[in-house]
């Protein structure tokens, strides 16, 4: 039972990231092309921002893999 219930919160902690990080680039993604498309320069800033909630699937991963490897 219990080792169910972990599976089950470990693809919730992965899945909730990604859906949130999906969400999260689409508007950051549509706002940098009008940036891009008037001041090519900031592109790179622009990249950096689309690659920070990267960082939130990478935790719900780091999450998922203590539910599952570290239980008693």
């Amino acid at each position: 039972m219990e080792t169910g219930l972990a599976a089950i919160g470990a693809g919730l902690a992965i899945g909730l990231a990604a859906i949130g990080t999906g969400l999260a680039q689409a508007r950051i993604g549509s706002a940098g092309a009008g940036v891009v498309a008037e001041k090519p320069q900031l592109l790179g800033m622009m990249i950096l921002l689309i690659a920070i909630p990267e960082t939130m699937v990478i935790l719900g991963f780091a999450v998922a893999a203590m539910i599952l490897l570290v239980r008693p």
